[in-house]
């Protein structure tokens, strides 16, 4: 395929489309929701009202405010309408709206700081196009970065463009992208490996399904790229079997590439070969953790080993292997398209480009969100998310995920970046965000964090299979009333010990909101410590 094949499909898509788009939300939170439904009533009032001519339906990726889903967008001669919580019996109004009829239904208004604050890297084209069909991708520009690679730059060009915009990973650790690329470049081995982690396990965390569900090619696309640079021809998407949209849509994607001569031998007519397969995990929280997920790709209990060697110089099978998760590889083309430089001018310090967060808890605006670093948690939780129902007051925010800590609203001015939240305690994570209010007990939510280690610990090191056991013990003694400071006293020990002995990231995180709590809520652990 050469670079006017791209444009001659991009021109086509584009001319096919129809003067009035209505687009539904066909991703994993509307669909539950039965926008489904909602979209063949769409099409079928359509039919009915004879404009099919002039008006196209289209089933798209997550818009984001899920909060009031089933959501249906409405373009037309430049105006949007977005209308919420939408049922069955409300598409014919919708489609009689643009007949001049009255709809009478709930519209989301567009103006506000949930959507305005926003700036869509990852997310540009969530929500606009047809996850299902390649020809919506290309016609955004989609694959043009891979050609662009594969006829213009080495992949020593590639690395240091990578180097140079500063991402970091967005898996949690945030190690600089550039730099595991390029260690794995200059690995020696027969054969390479590049990954997807979408092993996404964090309660409350929907990011990556969403990428996935949204715009799939994107990180098909990421991934090509990111083999090209490191020499590697085979490449792996790892997801949860509880995301079967997001794999309906993967595997549709990579047929659709492969038939497209996008994926497979001989890329864009270049001696570059790339495959890529799905290994769907059964859901093991450690299995996020690197070593466990490629034990489990080669059919092996998904158990940690100790690092070096690091999965760079010895990884699938023994092989250098690069492992990003799906919303570092969904940076990459926006990044060879507009530059370094560019995406190194957003964000802040160290922190550069956007973040995109599951907002969720108690909160208004539940849903994704896509901000540049350095935006202040106070301006999520307040402004984006519309602060907390019914006049109630924000006690914290929850980053991380179990391996992150408890941010208490005093802090809220603090910047989004990786070294303001680590210093708070806390951690980006791969992007959940528990908003609490005041009526929340902090112990209890230590307690239900340590719970969810307790039980997705692998059992393979001792630190972490007896130690979250006994920490969840002396949290729940705590909050019955029955603890005394002596248990207090344990539990902190006990904390340091499992954070600091534990073979891998889950026991050596597991601790977090323990000690996130005990440093900005002990209030409230004393209030529930008896004398003595």
């Amino acid at each position: 395929m050469e670079l006017t094949e791209l444009w001659e499909i991009s021109r086509q898509e584009r001319s096919q489309q129809k003067p009035v788009q209505i687009r539904c939300c066909t991703a994993a939170g509307c669909l539950s929701a039965n926008s489904q439904t909602v979209k063949q009533k769409l099409e079928e009032a359509v039919k009915a009202g004879g404009l099919a001519a002039e008006v196209q339906v289209s089933g798209v990726g997550c818009m984001r405010l899920c909060c009031q889903g089933p959501l249906v967008e409405v373009s037309e001669t430049g105006e949007q309408r977005l209308y919420e919580k939408v049922t069955p019996e409300d598409a014919p109004k919708i489609v009689g709206a643009l007949q001049g009829e009255e709809a009478k239904l709930a519209v989301v208004n567009l103006e506000q700081p949930f959507f305005t604050y926003q700036q869509p890297i990852v997310l540009e084209n969530s929500g606009k196009i047809d996850p299902e069909r390649i020809q919506a991708y290309i016609a955004a520009q989609g694959y043009q970065a891979l050609y662009h690679v594969l006829r213009d730059m080495t992949p020593e060009q590639v690395v240091e463009s990578i180097s140079r915009s500063g991402l970091r990973g967005r898996g949690g650790a945030g190690y600089p992208t550039g730099l595991k690329w390029a260690t794995v470049a200059k690995a020696k081995g027969e054969r390479k490996f590049v990954i997807c982690n979408a092993d996404e396990g964090d309660p409350g965390a929907f990011m990556d399904r969403s990428v996935l569900e949204s715009d799939p090619h994107r990180v098909l696309e990421g991934m090509a790229i990111a083999a090209y640079a490191v020499g590697a021809n085979q490449g792996y998407i790892y997801v949860r079997a509880e995301y079967p949209i997001a794999i309906k849509r993967l595997q549709t994607a990579i047929h659709q590439a492969q038939r497209l001569g996008l994926l497979g031998s001989q890329i864009f007519d270049s001696p570059f070969d790339f495959k890529i397969d799905i290994r769907i995990g059964a859901g093991a929280y450690v299995c996020g953790e690197e070593t466990a997920l490629m034990a489990s790709i080669e059919g092996k209990r998904g158990l940690p080993h100790p690092r070096p060697p690091y999965p760079a110089e010895s990884g699938l099978w023994g092989y250098p292997t690069l492992i990003n998760n799906v919303e570092t590889f969904a940076n990459i083309a926006p990044i060879i398209r507009k530059g370094a430089d560019w995406f190194a001018s957003i964000g802040k310090g160290k922190s550069q480009g956007t973040k995109v967060f599951a907002l969720a808890g108690k909160i208004r605006n539940t849903g994704l969100i896509e901000v540049p670093m350095g935006t202040s948690l106070r301006k999520i939780v307040e402004e984006m998310g519309g602060g907390i129902p019914d006049g109630g007051v924000a006690k914290a925010v929850q980053t991380g995920g179990p391996s992150g800590g408890c941010i208490p609203a005093s802090a809220f001015d603090t910047p989004v970046d990786y070294e303001s939240l680590t210093n708070l305690g806390s951690m980006m994570g791969s992007g959940g965000m528990i908003v609490m209010d005041d009526t929340t007990n902090m112990v209890d939510v230590a307690r239900f964090f340590m719970e969810f280690c307790m039980d997705e610990s692998c059992g393979k090191c001792i630190p972490c299979r007896v130690g979250t056991v006994q920490l969840h013990g002396l949290l729940t003694k705590i909050r019955e009333g029955q603890a005394t400071v002596a248990d207090l006293e344990l539990l902190e020990e006990l904390c340091d010990m499992v954070k600091n002995t534990s073979l891998c990231g889950l026991g050596q995180s597991a601790p977090n909101p323990v000690f996130s709590t005990l440093r900005y809520f002990r209030d409230e652990y004393l209030a529930l410590i008896q004398e003595g």
